[in-house]
């Protein structure tokens, strides 16, 4: 069974997010439990039981002295390298946030006039999908180092690779996070197949992510990320699409 941790200083906050969780739960009969709904940082984590996955919803402006919803993941992304960290925020684009803490965001929750339930509990329901989909094909899921950690990133999530201003690191790219680790994008693109292309020496781009080409300035876009598109990348790409750029 898969554990759920909340953590929000707002109670009215806390209390509806945990009973469209539990609610979603219930329904669909869900391999889950919602085991802590917690005001405070040290109350959540000394519910964490180490070892274990789990899926955390976690408030970014927490009232907790040197707390706050950020470090609270950094912490538990040591605990548990594979969790699932969801965000509850105020604002609206917190993603820059996450690259600046090296952290891996599933989704972000934004407060406002509307209760926060039902969008707690359609996370819910994706993070599950997603859960399912690792679990049948293993294969599907792009295993890296990170610091100390090993991480597994669904390979439909993937938006690129990047060669990174460390010698022989590469950034991982996708739509909420940029993780950093030691490899090498000629051995990605021997290792990735044709699913993805070398767009440019220093860029490896998921062929279905690419949304916008640029053949004149020599650049493409990914979900919305700017890529760099060398001549030799114009012929793959126009390879790809057997010839219609």
């Amino acid at each position: 069974m898969i554990q759920i941790y909340l953590c929000d200083d707002e109670e009215a906050v806390r209390h509806q997010i945990q009973t469209a969780l539990e609610w979603k739960i219930f329904v669909e009969n869900y391999d889950m439990e919602v085991v802590c709904g917690a005001a405070g940082a040290r109350e959540l984590l000394d519910a964490v039981e180490d070892g274990k996955r789990g899926i955390y919803f976690l408030d970014v402006d927490l009232k907790d002295g040197e707390w706050d919803g950020f470090r609270l993941g950094q912490e538990l992304r040591r605990r548990d390298p594979h969790g699932t960290l969801v965000y509850i925020t105020s604002y609206g684009d917190l993603a820059w946030r996450t690259f600046q803490y090296h952290l891996e965001a599933f989704d972000y929750i934004v407060k406002g006039p509307e209760p926060v339930g039902p969008a707690a509990a359609q996370c819910l329901e994706d993070i599950h999908t997603r859960l399912l989909a690792e679990r049948r094909d293993p294969a599907e899921m792009f295993t890296l180092r990170t610091g100390e950690m090993v991480r597994h990133v669904p390979l439909g999530d993937i938006l690129f690779f990047e060669t990174a201003p460390t010698p022989h690191h590469v950034y991982l790219h996708t739509s909420g996070s940029r993780m950093d680790f030691l490899g090498s994008l000629n051995e990605l693109e021997i290792q990735l197949g044709d699913r993805f292309i070398r767009t440019h020496r220093a860029y490896l781009v998921a062929a279905n992510k690419i949304g916008a080409v640029d053949l004149k300035h020599g650049k493409l876009w990914a979900d919305g990320h700017e890529c760099l598109l060398s001549r030799t990348g114009k012929a793959l790409l126009r390879k790809k699409t057997g010839g219609s750029l």
